[in-house]
């Protein structure tokens, strides 16, 4: 006897169909787009207006309402990526592969983000743009990860073939994950180290934190709404030959 119940795997074996993906996807994205500009409005008027100055940095510090949820979104659509070729390789299902191969453009233009204001965040705190410590080292590494994600699929004309490729490369480069994430812990680095994640207690001012917990939401959002705007053109693409898609065509001419 099945654990999960049998509404959930309805559901999931529903969502594993492209058109039923397409649909509910073009139900769903409307009240995500209002939900993440509602968490991006406050998020950003919280952190950059009503949260304190930083005794240390002044200002300077708001930009980690970029960096800081950008880092975490570069990790996080790093894992999404995996689980999904994992399944894609398990159970072959079309939806995880393209759910793996929209992730990864995001996930890349995430990483190069965080790159970036980082090295804005850590010339005027350490006096230069860029050291070769281990965290920004091994997050170097993962953005090389997802543009070879990116290349290796648009390598292969067969695309099943690349979504098999791909999905391997993913779960190889996963264990870049743990290293990012526990490298100011396991060697010396300028980076500081964990503020909102600590065990006890997050070394940040809570009229700080939360801006930047919302700000970490929205992007989540931000996620979705682009992973799931381009898995519907990528599902175009490849059930561009079906009767649904040519009927959707039709609807819409």
């Amino acid at each position: 006897m099945s654990i999960v119940p049998a509404p959930i795997l309805r559901f999931y074996h529903r969502m594993a169909s492209p058109p039923h993906f397409y649909s509910f996807t073009d139900k769903l994205l409307p009240w995500l787009i209002a939900i993440f500009l509602l968490l991006l409005a406050y998020g950003l008027y919280a952190g950059l207006y009503l949260a304190p100055t930083d005794y240390q940095q002044g200002d300077s510090y708001r930009i980690i309402y970029l960096h800081v949820p950008a880092a975490w979104m570069s990790l996080f659509i790093y894992v999404i990526m995996a689980m999904a070729g994992a399944i894609s390789l398990i159970w072959r299902m079309k939806i995880a592969e393209v759910v793996m191969i929209s992730s990864a453009p995001i996930g890349a233009s995430f990483t190069f983000v965080a790159l970036v204001t980082g090295s804005l965040w850590g010339k005027p705190m350490w006096g230069t743009w860029w050291v070769w410590d281990a965290r920004l080292t091994s997050e170097l590494i993962l953005l090389f990860l997802y543009l070879g994600v990116i290349s290796l699929y648009g390598a292969i004309e067969d695309k099943r073939t690349a979504a098999r490729a791909v999905a391997i490369l993913a779960l190889v480069g996963v264990v870049n994950i743990p290293i990012i994430h526990y490298s100011v812990q396991w060697w010396n680095t300028l980076h500081q180290g964990p503020t909102v994640s600590k065990m006890d207690k997050p070394s940040i001012h809570v009229d700080m934190l939360i801006p930047l917990l919302v700000m970490a939401v929205a992007f989540k959002f931000y996620y979705a709404i682009a992973m799931l705007q381009t898995a519907k053109v990528e599902i175009l693409k490849r059930e561009q030959n079906t009767q649904w898609v040519k009927k959707l065509l039709e609807a819409k001419t």
